[in-house]
Order: C-alpha cells, then sequence, then structure tokens
C-alpha cells in the first residue's frame, strides 16, 4: 500500500513497518451517507480518514435524536473510542461526503502500537487532545445558551469546511445536522437564524449560510 500523506498510521509508523502495513491494511471507500460503523456494533478495528468529511454522532437522551459529537477530516482517526476494554462503538460514523480511509483490525493496530514508539506516543497526544475538547464540549452544552451554541457551532463550522470571501460556509450540512451540532432542537436553530437574518448577521438562502458579521458572532460566546 502507498504511503498516504493524510494517513496517521502510515505517517508515525516505522519506515520498516510499512510494508507490515501494506499486508494487514484495506482501503475502504464509503459514499457521503453510507454509515461506516454504528453505535453498540461490536469493535472490529480503526478507520484512518484519507479523504472526506465524516459527522461522528450518537444518540440523544430518551427522545432518539442524534447529537454530533464532532467531525472528521482527513488525518483523523475514527473507532478509537472502542479502544482498551470497551468491546462495542459508543457513537456512529457517517460520511457527510464521499469517503476514502484505511482500516486495520484492532488487533495488527495493538500490534503496531507495541512496535512503532512514535506512533503510541502520537496516540496519547491524540487522546488529550480529544479529551481536552470533550470536556470542553460539555461544558459549552452546560454553560452556554441555546443562542451562545448555534454561534459557535456556525462559526467551527465555517473553520472546518472553509468559506467564500464572502462568508458563505462551504457546507451542504442539514439545519438538522446544525442544530444536532449545536446540541439544541430544528425549533430555535430556525428561529435563531430568522433573528440573525433580521438583524444583518447572517444571510440564508436554503442549505447555504453566509455569516455577515463575524465578530458579532463571537461576541455572543464570549
Amino acid at each position: 500500500m502507498e504511503k498516504h500523506k493524510h494517513c496517521f498510521l502510515c505517517l508515525h509508523s516505522l519506515p520498516e513497518w510499512q510494508g507490515a502495513i501494506g499486508t494487514n491494511a484495506k482501503i475502504l471507500h464509503f459514499k457521503k451517507g453510507a454509515v461506516i460503523f454504528r453505535e453498540t456494533e461490536d469493535v472490529k478495528g480503526f478507520y484512518f480518514i484519507h479523504s472526506g468529511k465524516v459527522k461522528v454522532h450518537k444518540k440523544w437522551a430518551d427522545d432518539n435524536k442524534d447529537l454530533i459529537v464532532k467531525f472528521s477530516v482527513a488525518g483523523d482517526i475514527l473507532g478509537h473510542r472502542g479502544l482498551g476494554e470497551a468491546h462495542h462503538y459508543p457513537v456512529t460514523a457517517t460520511a457527510i461526503e464521499d469517503v476514502e480511509a484505511c482500516f486495520i483490525t484492532s488487533e495488527f493496530f495493538h500490534t503496531t502500537l507495541l512496535v512503532n514508539h512514535e506512533l503510541a506516543y502520537k496516540m496519547v497526544l491524540f487522546y488529550a487532545n480529544e479529551l481536552q475538547k470533550a470536556e470542553q464540549g460539555m461544558r459549552d452544552m452546560v454553560h452556554m445558551s441555546a443562542k451562545s451554541r448555534v454561534a459557535n457551532a456556525l462559526l467551527k463550522i465555517k473553520h472546518l469546511f472553509g468559506a467564500t470571501k464572502e462568508g458563505q460556509i462551504l457546507s451542504t450540512l442539514s439545519r438538522q445536522e446544525i442544530a444536532s451540532y449545536a446540541g439544541t432542537t430544528y425549533e430555535t436553530l430556525f428561529k435563531m437564524l430568522n433573528e440573525w437574518v433580521d438583524e444583518g448577521l447572517v444571510f440564508v438562502s436554503g442549505k447555504e449560510i453566509t455569516i455577515r458579521d463575524e465578530k458579532r458572532l463571537r461576541k455572543m460566546i464570549d
């Protein structure tokens, strides 16, 4: 398997180990909308994203609604939440663009960690960063108002997906997905966007959202 410039596994493994990766890894392709793995499924292995974007989500409380935990992009890892004593994936991963990923089994990944000290070190840093983000997300859910969470979600989405020079976010996320990422309801998101359109903060056309006054949105978060 050719070493991929965005593959976390390949980038941090020894040159002598690349052959073993090539023998044991599978390159998988997922169409937009395809489920890569589901919450509660048995852990089979790990996915290292080469290209495309994925939403990582889980069931929210008892009303069966989704909460989008994060978006994963090229260079990120999927399935890592199943490492350790966990035998089931605690989240679902769904492609929101066409995705290419390198898949390896849990057994081979464990062996790879034992052999590749740099990879093991990078994984520790990766988990520490993930934990910090998760803790920040929990604090935001508890202490931020719905308006602040929506503003925060829009700015994060803009940073992740990019935007035109006019501020139009280059994303095809649905309103429900944005609401799920903000930890609020579709109705609340709809109300907030309408208010911000009237105030000149954003412009909305179909799925397209253009941020016209990022400074004022950021003030809602601070």
